[in-house]
């Protein structure tokens, strides 16, 4: 199905096509870093193209991968330092998700491992993938060094602001790949580095 010509669409597309031309086959993992609300919209957007071009796609939030309220506050209340470190079970990231969907061939992968808001793990939902899909994860902090290897392409929204400790440890906008700004959601547009 194609989708309405809208200026937002018509830029996704562009970024579609950016990102083919340096992953042109096999299978593709794009992280959308737009902190912890922001960039959900832009990266569904952003699957949605990649289906609109034919390619099996399927959608991911770190959030899924939280880690439990009790561990993430065993050494006190949060703090955004300690939030940034503690928040995310990067483990079982890499064990569920994004090492099987890399695998390819029969490999299941699950694109969540824990329900945050219920502070406990979910029912295992193991998917499999074609060849050439497409794994697109949007949430906080993807471009962290413990991450930035997992990714073939990654979009950093400028406008969403980031926590200190993250900025400071993973200098985002200086690793992005692509660099969005979408103060205008209507109207996003390449953001300079």
């Amino acid at each position: 199905m194609m989708l309405p010509p809208t200026p937002r669409v018509l830029f996704v597309r562009q970024l579609v096509s950016a990102i083919r031309r340096d992953s042109p086959a096999g299978r593709v993992v794009v992280a959308v870093d737009g902190g912890r609300i922001g960039g959900t919209g832009f990266a569904d957007d952003l699957a949605a193209v990649f289906r609109e071009a034919g390619a099996d796609t399927f959608r991911a939030s770190l959030a899924g991968f939280h880690t439990s309220r009790a561990y993430r506050t065993r050494l006190g209340p949060e703090t955004p330092e300690g939030y940034y470190r503690d928040a995310y079970d990067l483990v079982a990231l890499r064990r569920v998700l994004l090492d099987p969907f890399r695998l390819g061939g029969s490999a299941g992968f699950q694109t969540a491992s824990f329900d945050e808001a219920r502070d406990q793990p979910v029912e295992a939902r193991w998917l499999t993938a074609g060849p050439d899909a497409v794994l697109v994860v949007d949430g906080e902090f993807p471009l962290r060094p413990a991450l930035r290897g997992d990714w073939n392409a990654s979009v950093l929204l400028v406008n969403v602001p980031q926590t200190e400790a993250y900025v400071e440890d993973a200098h985002p906008r200086e690793h992005a790949t692509h660099l969005v700004d979408e103060s205008d959601p209507a109207q996003p547009r390449w953001a300079a580095r």
